[in-house]
């Protein structure tokens, strides 16, 4: 029994000596040069190698000549994350955009599609009677009066000393020039907004599909009668561009604001997390250019939902006199007229709360909820096809296994150790979550 119990223990004393000699075994050994130079990493097989499951890692050489190298391609990934946004703003979002207008100036609907649940049988009826495209008019249109926008603010800032863009050293009176040169380009494309407004929230069923360049020459056709009404109850230019106006730069002070805070927020909740981690990130620009996504995808969100009512009045008051017929959003197998006669902005916001209630003005607000939840789920995608591309591209084992073997880097005099005691890697989307 005597000797049993020696034996035991002279096996205990043996297992944890293996263990510690496993612990001390050099299993990845980076070695730092200068920062134009490569670096190089070392594998020391032992009888634990086999059970890795970094195994198929072990012989694969980063394709990076420098780290440089990994820098600009973490960059480039940042800003095919930045372009996905901006299609996705654009383009993708454009059928939501139409069913949010149309809700909006239909002033006797009986269904406001507040939530987004109401609208799916309508989609279903529009693309069973219209087919898919009827989701999709007037796109051509809203491209050409986004375009016009940035063209119209590029030829002020050029022959004026209005600066196009503000950043952090912007000064308060280069900032209220940048304000004078958005409230200039915001009165020149009224009556192109408007008429491209007619475009996306007109039937395709009972009206003339619009050319190309139609929205210019009913826009100029309007800027034409500037006093007096082109026709009917439409209202003038000059009482559209003040409501015009004062929306715009709203949307646009409080959008600057919000992005302003979420930015700040974030970028300190990426640098809590990296100073708890003790390692700080050498490729903050493209940190930064992910961080500039959500911040501008949260400020858009925030401010389209405080100014929601705003705009469906100045849709209401830009729409009247058009003669437009329009699909009826209640059931989808129908079309209605546009027929009001609203005298101006106080007027509209009468009616519409005697007649429809509070809820009126948030007509359609669920198409805009449809909206914002195919905006994200498109970041995200594009976030973790991106990701892994930058994963296979850098040989960079799985998260599943860097997060099961503890594998992370901790600087010391030049070297680096591995301790199964340091947490795991973590990416920039877990931290933002």
């Amino acid at each position: 029994m005597t000797r049993d119990m020696a034996g035991l223990e002279d096996y205990g004393r043996y297992l944890e000596d293996d263990e510690d000699q496993l612990d001390n075994i050099p299993r990845f050994h980076p070695t730092f040069k200068a920062s134009h130079e490569a670096t190089h990493y070392q594998f020391i097989n032992s009888e634990r190698d086999l059970t890795l499951p970094l195994q198929k890692h072990k012989n694969v050489q980063p394709i990076y000549e420098s780290p440089d190298d990994e820098i600009s391609l973490k960059k480039y990934l940042g800003a095919s994350v930045n372009l996905i946004s901006l299609i996705t703003e654009n383009l993708l979002c454009h059928p939501f955009m139409v069913l949010r207008r149309q809700c909006q100036v239909h002033h006797n609907s009986k269904k406001y599609h507040i939530v987004p649940l109401t609208l799916v049988p309508v989609i279903v009826h529009l693309h069973q009677r219209q087919g898919v495209t009827t989701l999709w008019k007037g796109i051509g249109s809203v491209l050409l009066v986004r375009g016009l926008t940035l063209a119209v603010e590029d030829v002020i800032s050029k022959f004026t000393p209005w600066p196009k863009e503000v950043n952090s050293k912007t000064t308060l009176k280069q900032f209220g020039q940048h304000l004078l040169l958005k409230c200039i380009s915001l009165a020149t494309i009224v009556p192109f907004y408007s008429a491209s407004l007619v475009e996306t929230v007109q039937s395709d069923i009972a009206s003339e599909k619009p050319g190309i360049f139609d929205v210019f020459r009913e826009g100029a056709s309007r800027l034409v009668s500037w006093s007096v009404p082109q026709k009917g109850r439409m209202l003038p230019i000059w009482a559209l561009v003040g409501p015009s106006i004062s929306l715009g730069i709203s949307k646009y002070i409080c959008q600057l604001f919000i992005r302003g805070i979420s930015t700040r927020i974030m970028c300190r909740r990426v640098t809590f997390f990296e100073e708890k981690r003790g390692a700080r990130t050498r490729d903050f620009t493209a940190q930064s250019q992910v961080i500039e996504v959500y911040s501008t995808m949260i400020s858009l969100m925030t401010t389209e939902i405080i100014f929601y009512p705003f705009e469906t009045i100045l849709h209401r008051i830009q729409l009247q006199g058009t003669r437009t017929i329009i699909d009826n959003l209640d059931s989808g197998y129908s079309v209605v007229p546009i027929l009001t006669s609203y005298e101006g902005v106080v007027d509209c916001y009468r009616q519409t709360i005697a007649t429809e209630g509070v809820s009126g003005l948030y007509k359609g607000f669920g198409a805009m909820l449809l909206q914002f939840a195919a905006h994200v789920a498109v970041i995200k995608l594009g976030k973790w096809i991106i990701t892994q591309i930058s994963e296979i591209m850098s040989n960079k084992p799985p998260p599943k296994v860097a997060e099961f073997y503890n594998l992370d880097a901790k600087n010391s005099g030049g070297s680096a150790s591995m301790s199964r005691s340091i947490s795991g890697i973590s990416s920039l989307s877990e931290e933002l979550s």
